[in-house]
């Protein structure tokens, strides 16, 4: 996840007043020692956010509560190593938004997302098995598909506040996709389970980062007279949210397909809610915009091949495996065992017979 960080500036507010601070902060940000920094503390939150994440994934994933279920938060709230993890989260976003305070956004963004670079071999290295060059192919596909993405059409400086009517469409075009999401991935198994869980959590850290941004503005331009206002309030609630979708699809599936979803999906779905809601631009011509495309294709090139790759496959082995040899879980009988797979084909479909076992 991503803070981004601009000034405040109210839509149909005078740009001269901020021209000057303007130019000073390329300055500063384009001091070497400032970019060595902000280098060194992007590249170290992305190794805390991979190390978080493999902790809360392989808590969330041994926990039977149900998905999208708040028992689900309750139940790995008591668990030290998902607390554990949660901590890690925690340190990783501060040292982000060190590397914001010393580097622009389009230069940390991309870094913070190597975390699948850092995941990958943790991964590999929790299953006991080496990391097969499928995998490494499938992650730097991501990251340098997420690069070209965001390079091409860096964040530029739009409206800080917006108003509530530019919020409402894209508010209720994320509840539209939100729950769309939520309901095809709850009927869907295994891999694209993981899929459509893992793209509504990257949606709603995508609106988490947009409504932090706007709470930002509020509090410098009106102190406390921020709590009078509702960017706060929804902050938390969007906050709940996405830690219950994102911790359903740790539950889901394979961290190796969840976390490459995540970090490819929500940098797309800030720059679009960029456009929507804070009128920044997009690609400034028809070129850029073509290469834009094609970063985004060569990311979700690479989560297809991370999808079949052997890290993904011993590692949702691993994981099926541990869950079915949970002590005091009840077997079912053989007419329950009949009734669940004849389900199972109704919801899967013919393309997953072959791979038969929805995740419930």
């Amino acid at each position: 996840m991503t803070f981004p960080v601009m000034p405040l500036r109210y839509r149909g507010a005078k740009k001269t007043s901020q021209m000057g601070s303007v130019a000073r902060r390329a300055g500063r940000e384009g001091d070497p020692v400032r970019i060595a920094i902000a280098v060194v503390a992007a590249l170290c939150a992305a190794f805390c956010f991979a190390l978080g994440s493999l902790n809360q994934q392989g808590a969330a994933r041994q926990t039977h509560a149900g998905a999208l279920r708040f028992g689900l938060l309750v139940a790995l709230a008591r668990q030290r190593r998902w607390l554990g993890g949660m901590a890690v989260t925690v340190l990783a976003f501060g040292i982000q938004a060190a590397a914001l305070a010393f580097g622009p956004l389009a230069l940390v963004q991309p870094l913070v997302a190597t975390e699948v670079l850092f995941a990958l071999p943790m991964i590999a290295h929790r299953n006991r098995r080496p990391l097969q060059p499928k995998g490494i192919i499938g992650g730097l596909s991501v990251v340098s598909g997420l690069a070209i993405f965001v390079a091409v059409s860096p964040p530029t400086r739009g409206v800080s506040v917006p108003s509530l009517s530019a919020w409402a469409p894209a508010l209720a075009g994320i509840t539209a996709l939100t729950l769309t999401s939520a309901s095809v991935g709850l009927r869907s198994c295994r891999t694209a389970r993981v899929i459509w869980l893992a793209a509504a959590t990257a949606v709603i850290y995508a609106l988490l980062n947009a409504v932090t941004k706007s709470s930002i503005g509020l509090l410098m331009h009106r102190g406390a007279g921020v709590l009078a206002t509702w960017e706060p309030y929804t902050l938390m609630a969007v906050g709940i949210l996405g830690g219950l979708f994102g911790q359903s699809a740790f539950n889901a599936g394979p961290l190796s397909l969840s976390l490459p979803v995540i970090d490819t999906v929500e940098p797309v779905a800030s720059v679009i809610l960029g456009a929507a809601v804070f009128d920044e631009r997009l690609a400034r011509s028809p070129s850029l915009f073509a290469l834009q495309l094609v970063g985004g294709a060569i990311a979700a090139t690479g989560i297809a091949v991370l999808s079949h790759s052997p890290v993904t496959l011993a590692e949702e082995r691993r994981q099926s495996r541990a869950s079915g040899a949970q002590p005091g879980r009840p077997r079912l009988s053989r007419s329950r065992q009949g009734f669940t797979q004849l389900r199972d084909l109704m919801v899967c479909g013919p393309g997953q017979w072959a791979t038969l076992g929805c995740h419930t």
